[in-house]
């Protein structure tokens, strides 16, 4: 078994289908070097990222096949689900093959395979934006917790930039340990390890205190459906929650 070790970067990404497609071999897996698992019965090839041929599988994507495609090939990339690189890969030969009207071919396995992670990716990403919680820190800065099943604290950035553009803030997927920060003028993705308690400002425990009594005063005792509030608002979301 043949699988491409890469540095976990969407660059490294690209340049492992670069690599795929002109070198000898029938790949089983690419693998971003964190998930790598030991195991006697795979070769490992180590993939280095290289901006320009990545930059060269970028462009094909969106000029042969399309931009939507892109956009599947990036969001499955986020899903971090395992085997999502060889399902890229065979995405992307069957995309070379058949241009823009690939996505059509809903009988086939690969792109049943893509619709169904971009949904699951899609999907969080919609959520999120509702459930996203920021309290103000004692420097002023807004601040929110989240951890998503899926790697897409970059997709909510635009979303909050465009509505909170006069505010510092920050979200941050403490499960990866990354985050997005907004200066008021542009936003980065960073690497973001926080070491000690964070000091919240003095009155936002109050703020909180409100929020939490109008939550309870708008909900009608009697149509509380705990089922359905677990469908649309999973569990795993409520510790980030102020009003739970």
């Amino acid at each position: 078994m043949l699988h491409y070790i890469y540095d976990g970067s969407f660059d490294g990404l690209l340049t492992s289908i670069y690599e795929a497609y002109y070198r000898r071999g029938d790949i089983e897996d690419i693998v971003p070097k964190d998930s790598m698992e030991e195991n006697f019965l795979v070769q490992k090839v180590f993939i280095s990222t290289d901006g320009e041929k990545s930059r060269k599988v970028y462009e094909a994507i969106k000029n042969k096949i399309s931009e939507e495609a892109l956009k599947r090939v990036f969001y499955a990339y986020l899903s971090e689900l395992p085997r999502h690189g060889i399902t890229i890969l065979k995405y992307l030969q069957l995309g070379f093959k058949f241009g823009p009207q690939v996505d059509l071919n809903l009988s086939n396995d690969i792109i049943l395979k893509m619709d169904n992670i971009n949904y699951k990716v899609g999907m969080e990403k919609h959520r999120m934006l509702g459930l996203i919680r920021f309290k103000q820190l004692e420097n002023g800065i807004l601040y929110s917790s989240i951890e998503p099943d899926y790697n897409i604290v970059g997709l909510l950035a635009p979303h909050f930039a465009s509505r909170m553009m006069n505010e510092n803030w920050a979200i941050h997927d403490v499960k990866r340990g990354i985050g997005v920060l907004y200066n008021k003028k542009e936003w980065v993705i960073k690497d973001i390890e926080v070491t000690d308690s964070l000091i919240i400002k003095e009155d936002e425990e109050d703020y909180q205190e409100l929020w939490k009594a109008y939550f309870k005063s708008i909900a009608i005792q009697s149509r509380i459906n705990p089922k359905l509030q677990k469908r649309n608002m999973p569990m795993r979301y409520w510790k980030h929650l102020v009003e739970k």
